[in-house]
């Protein structure tokens, strides 16, 4: 049995490396296009170009994509972490590295133009696509495919956010991955390689600058758990939007899909700029109260349906940057209209954006405790532990009530196994026919046969 742990963890370590490295180049890939695309060389400047530009440019991104997805066969169009989900809980498809290419140059494509999508989600399918890379060379059992696949994932989340506690979480909320030891150790392995990967690769720092945050006092928490209650009436509404569009777009070609995902996208800019590719920049400036409460609604409002539609038709991205986007938003809104309400308040500049986007990334993935892991890894600040809780867990309440337990992975993958029934219904009385008349055929040339002999 030890010797078994020792096997999977240590290729649990292997996992985390290739995950680590690969993700990392997904970053560096995007950041480097983008430097050489937008204004002045910054990182995410899409706010600096000029109107027409920022509605050409998503809309230019999702017809290459659509270009190149129409050229594609079926099979090899599944990818980010629904694709992911559907192969670990369902275990009813490969997750071929082929796919994780695709993967790859489909998510930098959809990022760079601006589409309002993120890196993780394809970072998460990258990661967990190394499994594959190594069943090549190493012979491995199906369970150890799967349990590396989820150590793959986990390992991406580490690398991309600076949170390798949170990765490992992840895996077990969002992915379902049992919990059992000999599951967990190479998970966590894999989690803490990858973040050692990303560390080496951008330093210690988290994904985005979060400055010090502290509590004013007690009479916050009730407003936190408005906050946590708005936030999960916002998740539940993201999440039937993501549901329905996929409904709705499930037959189309990705030519209808993602042209329509980079046109909305596009005429949201006009007035909500911020809104475009994965929007950590302007995380940042919320976190600043650089914003004003009407753009702020804006970005709530703009990033919620460009999101939606864009993940819902399955353009190569992922949600997890947009739900962070979306609740730092709207905490920065409470914040404000907070600070206005009541002149004396003495708490942190951004603490209501800090906890608004994990409250909102729990409620979205259905992670509440993933999203308390990453509040604490990403501010290193337990004095913050007790506000988090409180809106985490309201909005994870509220999400309830309205959705029950679905999150936007499982809606999108509610949507599609309901597709691949329909298809079968009509496919079968199909095959019986073709099954009823090769047989009748086959008693025709017995007849012949007999009847000249």
């Amino acid at each position: 049995m030890d010797r078994l742990l020792l096997r999977i963890s240590l290729l649990g370590a292997l996992t985390g490396l290739m995950a680590g490295l690969l993700v990392t180049l997904f970053r560096f890939s995007i950041e480097l296009s983008q430097t050489w695309l937008l204004p002045d060389g910054q990182v995410g400047n899409y706010e600096a170009l000029p109107g027409w530009l920022r509605f050409l440019l998503p809309v230019a991104g999702a017809l290459l994509l659509a270009l190149i997805f129409e050229r594609l066969p079926a099979e090899r169009r599944a990818v980010g972490v629904v694709h992911l989900l559907d192969y670990l809980r369902f275990r009813k498809q490969r997750l071929p590295f082929t796919n994780a290419i695709v993967q790859f140059f489909g998510g930098l494509i959809a990022i760079v133009s601006g589409n309002s999508v993120d890196r993780e989600g394809p970072g998460v399918h990258l990661g967990a696509a190394t499994a594959s890379l190594i069943r090549k060379e190493i012979k491995l059992s199906e369970d150890e495919s799967y349990l590396l696949a989820a150590a793959g994932g986990a390992a991406a989340i580490a690398a991309a956010f600076n949170t390798p506690l949170a990765g490992v979480i992840f895996v077990i909320e969002v992915l379902r991955v049992r919990y059992a030891i000999n599951n967990i150790v190479p998970v966590i392995v894999a989690s803490v390689v990858g973040a050692i990967i990303g560390r080496l690769v951008y330093g210690p720092s988290p994904a985005f600058d979060v400055p010090a945050l502290s509590i004013g006092s007690l009479t916050e928490l009730p407003v936190m758990l408005l906050m946590g209650v708005i936030i999960g009436l916002l998740a539940a509404a993201f999440i039937y939007a993501v549901q329905t569009t996929a409904h709705k777009t499930i037959s189309w070609r990705p030519l209808y899909g993602f042209v329509a995902a980079g046109t909305i996208t596009g005429v949201l800019a006009q007035w909500a700029p911020e809104i475009m590719g994965l929007s950590y920049d302007a995380l940042s400036r919320i976190f600043q109260h650089e914003l004003g409460l009407q753009t702020l609604l804006l970005v709530v409002f703009a990033k919620l349906v460009a999101t939606a539609v864009s993940v819902g038709v399955r353009l190569p991205g992922g949600l997890i940057g947009p739900s962070l986007v979306m609740g730092g938003a709207l905490g920065g809104f409470i914040e404000l209209m907070f600070i206005d309400w009541f002149p004396s308040y003495v708490g942190s500049v951004g603490l209501y954006a800090m906890i608004g986007m994990v409250a909102m990334m729990g409620a979205i993935l259905r992670a509440p405790l993933a999203a308390l892991v990453a509040l604490i890894e990403l501010t290193g600040n337990l004095n913050i532990t007790l506000p988090g809780m409180i809106a985490v867990v309201s909005a994870e309440i509220a999400t309830r009530a309205l959705v029950g337990d679905m999150s936007a992975f499982t809606a999108m993958l509610k949507v599609q196994h309901e597709r691949e029934a329909s298809q079968q219904k009509v496919e079968e009385p199909e095959r019986k026919e073709n099954s009823e008349a090769d047989e009748q055929e086959q008693a025709e040339a017995v007849n012949k046969s007999q009847g000249k002999d």
